[in-house]
């Protein structure tokens, strides 16, 4: 079975039996640790999905809001280089995070039964 190449390692295929389990663990792993006490998230993983979407999205909204202000909020409290050290964890976080967002949305298309076929491109 085809699957995006946004889908996560840590996830097995949804060809594979019990293939959900996988996706409830790495998608807990997306999310506070809070999260895990709530027994509804497990039996229900599109509900997971959504709440890590939309707690991913905000991370990244966060970040690059962090990004944009750092070097203002960060002058006269740390060295430069340390600001500059801190927009480069930004510049690393920000991107790590958009990538999480797309493997989440792959997983939950996948939770809801969507099935994904490879196209082919014609390149000049």
């Amino acid at each position: 079975m085809y699957v995006p190449p946004e889908w996560p390692a840590e996830v097995r295929p949804p060809s594979v039996p019990d293939w959900e389990r996988s996706a409830v663990a790495w998608l807990l792993d997306a999310v506070p640790p809070d999260y895990r006490a709530y027994e509804v998230l497990r039996r229900h993983p599109i509900a997971l999905a959504r709440m890590a979407s939309h707690h991913v999205r905000a991370a990244i909204e966060a970040a690059r809001s962090g990004y944009r202000g750092a070097a203002v909020e960060l002058k006269g409290h740390l060295p430069p280089h340390a600001i500059e050290a801190v927009l480069d964890a930004y510049r690393q976080e920000g991107p790590r995070l958009v990538r999480l967002s797309r493997s989440i949305e792959v997983v939950e298309r996948a939770l809801r039964g969507d099935l994904f076929t490879a196209t082919m491109r014609n390149h000049p």
